[in-house]
């Protein structure tokens, strides 16, 4: 009968384990794209870099704005990247904690639910400088479109 309880708070502690390991493949997710936005920002910072050294003149103020917007969110991503992979491991924590508590027959609710509100309040704080980054990406857009100059229309022609 023992083996069957043993077998039976394994199988319990499995099920609890089973919503936090789904938390983990959407953290996955997010650092993801945000891995992806970061790699995104340094491309485009090194095609700025090398444009002006292929130039060799003295960057103007419209580029020297561009670096400093990409660095900065270059920082806000790095944050949010840091505070999600926190996030990450503190699940993989109340994971962990979850199976030594049942192998070992401790009580470890207080300590599961404070690394549980730990990981939640890193993955808050990375969600709201990603979206921070994000604003501060559509502020500086700039959409080729707008910049190009119309050509005139043509007498007579329905323009295409």
């Amino acid at each position: 009968m023992t083996q069957e309880t043993g077998v039976t708070a394994v199988a319990h502690v499995i099920q609890l384990a089973v919503a936090p390991v789904f938390l983990l493949s959407a953290i996955g997710a997010m650092l993801t794209v945000m891995t992806n936005r970061l790699a995104r920002i340094v491309d485009r910072a090194r095609t700025v870099e090398r444009e002006l050294g292929q130039r060799g003149t003295a960057p103007d103020a419209t580029v020297i704005a561009d670096m400093a917007s990409l660095s900065r969110r270059a920082k806000l991503i790095h944050r949010a990247i840091t505070l999600c992979t926190v996030t990450a491991l503190l699940i993989c924590a109340v994971i962990a904690v979850l199976f030594l508590g049942a192998f070992l027959n401790v009580d470890a609710s207080g300590i599961i639910g404070v690394l549980f509100v730990v990981a939640m309040l890193a993955f808050f704080l990375g969600l709201l400088l990603f979206l921070r980054e994000i604003f501060l990406a559509t502020a500086t857009v700039r959409i080729g479109i707008l910049h190009v100059p119309t050509p005139p229309a043509t007498p007579g022609g329905n323009g295409a």
